[in-house]
């Protein structure tokens, strides 16, 4: 099929990212992050596509594979790009041209044949449950900064938060009485967690003695506050968890995504189904949470090796 005869000017192609990036926002409640990403490498194709006097709605497909070829070769100073990175610059092209498929402006679609690269799906970082308990320890004290501290790294490993889900709790967000919290997830998305014993009462204590300490008497309704009483931000709570790791021995070995790793390896391998997890960690498709699956039957390969009389003969 061919492409539609719909010149396009290049200086209308950030006028079609754009109606791209809303169409995605509005219709498919992608969250910032991804939309910021998208847009990024859309410009960046953009560009490519000047240098070869292309436009986005007359690109053909050997525009696009050239494109994603240089990534791979590293065709600029940046060097190679990682298969991750090529992957998702694969599905934005994708999901770019479906949508001006969608909008008249082209019959063909120069991605249909394209081969992205294969992922190596990295096995993300977990604590074993004794470097959890050393991590938890840390906060030491019972001073609103300690009290805080405490309470965020128990919530994040006790829900299973991402960084921004726990930057974006408000004090309503929080039921420590019926024991649940409502995160807010990518695209907006919200769900029920159940929230821990000790979890909880770190909340209280926090909710208690802490949080009043640090916003003196302001009107601040995020549930995590900095030193001046404002909203925690997403480089504050990174130097939280980075300092207590540093203090516990695990600084190489942490992020603060890694206690959401850490939470569905450690429920996953005390028999906890992988529909249940999946909700609770708010993934659209149970293919993402059944990587902690792999993770778990490493652990417990461990376990079987070490416990059981004849699976090493000696």
């Amino acid at each position: 099929m061919a492409t539609i005869e719909h010149p396009v000017p290049a200086e209308r192609f950030e006028s079609l990212v754009l109606d791209f990036l809303a169409y995605l926002e509005f219709e498919r409640g992608l969250s910032r992050n991804t939309l910021e990403a998208y847009r990024s490498d859309l410009l960046q194709y953009g560009r490519f596509l000047d240098e070869r006097d292309v436009s986005a709605v007359g690109a053909e497909a050997v525009d696009v594979n050239d494109f994603l070829t240089g990534l791979a070769t590293g065709h600029d100073d940046k060097g190679p790009s990682s298969p991750a990175t090529i992957h998702r610059k694969s599905a934005c092209l994708r999901s770019f041209y479906r949508h001006l498929r969608r909008e008249g402006l082209r019959e063909s679609d120069p991605t249909a044949t394209l081969s992205a690269p294969r992922r190596n799906r990295k096995l993300p970082q977990v604590l074993t449950r004794g470097e959890v308990e050393r991590l938890l320890a840390q906060p030491r004290g019972t001073d609103a900064p300690a009290l805080r501290d405490r309470a965020l790294l128990e919530l994040m490993y006790a829900c299973g938060l991402r960084a921004s889900e726990a930057i974006g709790l408000e004090l309503g967000d929080v039921d420590v009485d019926e024991r649940v919290l409502r995160a807010r997830g990518k695209g907006s998305k919200e769900r029920l967690v159940p929230i821990g014993q000790a979890a909880t009462r770190a909340v209280r204590q926090y909710l208690e003695r802490g949080r009043p300490a640090l916003v003196r008497g302001s009107g601040e309704t995020a549930l995590f506050v900095n030193f001046r009483g404002g909203r925690l931000t997403r480089q504050g709570l990174y130097k939280i968890v980075r300092r207590h790791a540093l203090s516990a021995g695990l600084a190489d070995r942490m992020s603060p995504h890694t206690l959401r790793h850490t939470f569905a390896t450690h429920l996953l391998a005390g028999g906890c189904d992988l529909r249940s997890v999946q909700e609770m960690l708010g993934h659209a498709d149970v293919s993402t949470t059944q990587l902690y699956t792999h993770l778990s039957s490493e652990r417990l390969k461990d376990v079987y090796f070490r416990a059981h009389p004849r699976a090493v003969v000696r």
